[in-house]
């Protein structure tokens, strides 16, 4: 139950970010989970998340036609050019 209500929350703060800092998050959780992983420690973590978090931005933006998703103070979702 405790991991579902954190995943939940973890959603909902992401559903407000913009696309850069959404692949910032998801490369930096990504990478702190590998590289908590690999070496068993916290020093690790930190670097993965790091790294991760640096290559989520640089590869979300590779791959991405040049619209992302966006959403306005009323709550409505909109595309337009990436920032």
């Amino acid at each position: 139950m405790r991991k579902t209500i954190l995943a939940v929350a973890a959603m909902m703060a992401l559903a407000g970010c913009t696309t850069a800092e959404q692949d910032a998050t998801v490369g930096g959780l990504a990478g702190a989970g590998i590289g908590a992983l690999a070496t068993g420690d916290a020093g690790g973590a930190i670097v993965g998340g790091v790294v991760g978090a640096a290559s989520g931005v640089l590869l979300g933006k590779a791959t991405r036609s040049g619209w992302c998703r966006y959403r306005d103070r009323y709550g409505r979702i909109y595309e337009a050019r990436c920032r």
